[in-house]
């Protein structure tokens, strides 16, 4: 039986690691909860766990996956971010879910941004999408921050998603849209930058 070695990456503040079962409790709260509204939830108990092990092995078949998001300092998971492409889905997407106490932190803007320069840079990934619900719109609005945009022309999963495009390696590195994001990030990593208004990831 073959395996696959999965990286680690690392942030100032976040390192993003593969799924383990130590990890799981906090992945089946946050899919057995409202917060999984736009994403197939709430799920049950068996499927929450079914997904999570489907997470596990994505890894395995695909050689990409979800990393989970893990505070540098106190190892506290955040939530998950990285490459996904079950069986019909029409492109790998790179997708992301933060636990609810982890939202408006800065931290899925920069455990994307970490996740899609390896998938592009290591993977050579030209291109990438997000499939959102429509109503997410905390989502939407990570999306574009990344850079992404809405692609009427995309296949969707089942009609009821929208797909947005991310730019492409050459149209993002050492671009303003590149600088802008790293600077954003920068902000939420100042521990004195205390954001107010609504939570934006």
């Amino acid at each position: 039986m073959s395996t696959v070695t999965i990286p680690t990456l690392e942030t100032k503040r976040l390192i993003l690691r593969g799924p383990e079962p130590d990890d799981y409790p906090d992945f089946k709260a946050t899919f057995t909860s409202y917060r999984a509204r736009f994403m197939g939830g709430p799920l049950n108990a068996y499927e929450s766990w079914m997904l999570y092990a489907a997470e596990i092995g994505h890894w395995a078949i695909r050689g990409f996956g979800m990393w989970m998001i893990h505070d540098r300092h106190s190892d506290h998971t955040y939530g998950m971010a990285g490459g996904w492409k079950p069986a019909k889905w029409p492109e790998a997407e790179l997708a992301w879910v933060i636990w609810p106490d982890a939202a408006g932190r800065g931290i899925a803007l920069e455990a994307t941004h970490a996740a899609r320069r390896y998938l592009y840079h290591v993977l050579g990934w030209d291109t990438a999408v997000s499939y959102l619900d429509p109503k997410n719109l905390d989502s939407i609005r990570l999306a574009e921050r990344l850079g992404a945009v809405r692609d009427r022309e995309a296949a969707t999963i089942d009609g009821s998603d929208t797909a947005y495009r991310h730019p492409a390696p050459a149209r993002l590195d050492g671009t303003q849209l590149a600088h802008g994001i790293e600077m954003e990030i920068g902000h939420y990593q100042d521990p004195l930058f205390k954001p107010k208004g609504w939570a934006i990831d």
